[in-house]
């Protein structure tokens, strides 16, 4: 099946859910508060823009089934310009843990429309959110998607409004908001556990970020897309993984661990390849003797840290 008529399926079944969604409302009643509040926002006014407003409300509202059938199985049967097409909308930037944090942290409202070097990606390049952020934890689609899967599932925290409302009318089973403590302990929990921070940007999510997920190597869409298809779903933190040989013991245990199998074992030595780390530093804290550390790589883009976009002097 060629990209064009892919696409095409995808547009008509868009339309058909939104002309559905209109008729006969949610669940046979009149639209919910949320729902009528997502499709009036004069975000989606511009002309072209009701086809996204209808993708995010399928996203939203069935995000299980959309990562499941339209990310993962959709990526292994796609040819790979498909599968740049949808990386083009629907993306991440990889987050080492202090700049998760900091995100959880912000103290005041933050608008940022110059994301160009910091997330490489055609569109959905802007940051708004209000200080104190409001956040929810909702299932990760991901790792549902998988018949095996990490534990625990709800691990994905979605940020500011409109999504807020919505996920938590239309979805009260498996989302819950939760305070800043609680979010903080959370990224904690998925950092000792080797999972990579991510924040993610999508086209029908009114075009900027959403949502900080905790990604691993074996359920993430992101990550196997990656990996398999060499796509690149994510773009680097904007920091390299280095290696003090001095402290090294060869124990392996970061070659075991690194999520985009970036680091290789050498009879007297580990290396780091630049090209496949993404600078996430899950290896800087799971290596027993302290012999690696993050250290900034130019080439590797512009960190998305929260402590210098609050700056007004911005970058």
């Amino acid at each position: 099946m060629n990209p064009p008529l892919l696409l095409g399926i995808a547009i008509v079944c868009i339309i058909t859910a939104g002309i559905a969604l209109w008729i006969f409302g949610e669940r046979g009643k009149l639209l919910r508060n949320s729902t009528r509040e997502w499709f009036t926002n004069k975000h989606w006014k511009p002309k072209g823009k009701v086809l996204n407003a209808i993708h995010g409300y399928l996203y939203m509202r069935w995000q299980n089934q959309y990562i499941k059938y339209f990310i993962i199985q959709m990526g292994k049967i796609a040819p790979q310009s498909m599968r740049r097409l949808i990386t083009d909308r629907y993306h991440a930037k990889v987050l080492p843990h202090e700049q998760a944090k900091a995100i959880i942290k912000v103290n005041q409202s933050i608008s940022r429309k110059d994301l160009d070097q910091i997330v490489p990606y055609p569109i959905a390049r802007d940051f708004l959110i209000k200080a104190p952020p409001e956040i929810i934890v909702y299932e990760c689609g991901c790792r549902n998607a998988r018949k095996t899967h990490c534990e625990p599932t709800q691990v994905c925290m979605w940020i500011g409004q409109p999504y807020i409302d919505f996920i938590l009318e239309h979805n009260p089973k498996t989302a819950k908001q939760i305070t800043k403590e609680e979010a903080l302990q959370l990224l904690e929990e998925e950092h000792d556990r080797g999972h990579v921070h991510t924040a993610w940007f999508k086209d029908a999510m009114q075009e900027r970020f959403y949502c900080i997920c905790n990604c691993c190597s074996c359920c993430c869409a992101g990550i196997e897309s990656m990996r398999k298809y060499g796509v690149q779903s994510m773009s680097s933190s904007g920091f390299l993984a280095s290696i003090n040989t001095k402290y090294c013991t060869m124990c392996e245990t970061c070659a075991g661990l690194c999520p985009f199998q970036a680091i290789t074992i050498h009879p007297d030595q580990m290396t780091v390849n630049a090209e496949k780390c993404m600078g996430c530093g899950v290896c800087v804290d799971q290596c027993p003797n302290n012999a690696i550390k993050l250290i900034r790589a130019p080439a590797k883009g512009i960190p998305f840290d929260m402590r210098v976009f609050s700056d007004a002097k911005g970058l």
